[in-house]
């Protein structure tokens, strides 16, 4: 009986912690309403590794209002990101869908070429080769399906790493943002807290370092480029002018004039 206990009261513990966390969510978040975030879980551990990593810390952050972000970077990023943000609850639930499929195919590939490697590393060494170069592993890449409000709610309050546990909580949150802001707080929060490089986060910094303009001056394509680099801002920040950016950002350009803003 006694262990019964014990674990009753273990269980209501762990119940009472997950509750008090989802209570802390919903609070930072309900004040989101009226105050800009100091800052994200992403951009202190971010501000923590230039620190300890990078030698000296090179960190360029300016909040602006909604209204002083060009209407053309919101178009970008929305055209870019996230298709649906302004119809959909928080997610988006056909691009995750696709986006499952490809990674399941991805990661077929992968295993297909690291068997083939491994097995001509078989044979070589059957043949009585002394040294045999086995090829590293092919890493499978991952394709997102997250939308704005996911990303949000994972650089606002989560860490990085891929767990079933930390995307459920990914998504308790995103519902949270959903239901508690409007479309234009949550643009306006993400436009402003979003990576654009090596200590690089908002719209404004952003701007300002890659097109010596102010956010509220960028052109369309300008913020097409910019918009093409969120998936990996730290490995385009150099490459700016690569043809793959400069054909995705025309592409982004494009789509821009049907993307209705929120």
């Amino acid at each position: 009986m006694g262990g019964l206990r014990h674990i009753i009261r273990l269980a209501v513990l762990i119940l009472l912690s997950a509750l008090a966390l989802q209570l802390y969510f919903l609070s930072r978040i309900a004040f989101m309403r009226f105050a800009a975030p100091e800052s994200t879980t992403f951009q202190r551990s971010e501000a923590w590794r230039l620190m300890t990593h990078a030698g000296p810390m090179n960190w360029r952050q300016v909040w602006v209002p909604y209204a002083q972000i060009s209407p053309h970077l919101k178009r970008a990023v929305i055209a870019s990101e996230d298709a649906g943000f302004a119809e959909h609850s928080g997610v988006d639930w056909d691009a995750l869908e696709k986006a499952w499929e490809r990674n399941q195919k991805a990661q077929e590939r992968a295993e297909q070429i690291n068997e083939k490697n491994i097995q001509a590393a078989q044979k070589a060494i059957a043949k009585g080769k002394q040294t045999v170069a086995l090829k590293a592993p092919v890493q499978p890449k991952v394709f997102g399906g997250s939308t704005i409000s996911q990303q949000l709610a994972k650089n606002l309050f989560l860490a990085s790493e891929r767990s079933f546990a930390r995307k459920g909580q990914e998504f308790i949150i995103t519902f949270m943002l959903e239901g508690l802001l409007s479309k234009q707080r949550l643009l306006e929060i993400y436009l402003n807290n979003v990576e654009w490089g090596e200590g690089i986060f908002g719209a404004q910094a952003a701007a300002i370092f890659y097109n010596r303009a102010p956010a509220s001056k960028l052109g369309a394509f300008q913020s097409a480029q910019l918009a093409v680099m969120l998936p990996a801002p730290k490995r385009f920040e150099k490459k700016r002018d690569s043809a793959y950016l400069l054909s995705r950002a025309h592409t982004i350009q494009a789509r821009m004039a049907g993307v209705d803003l929120p």
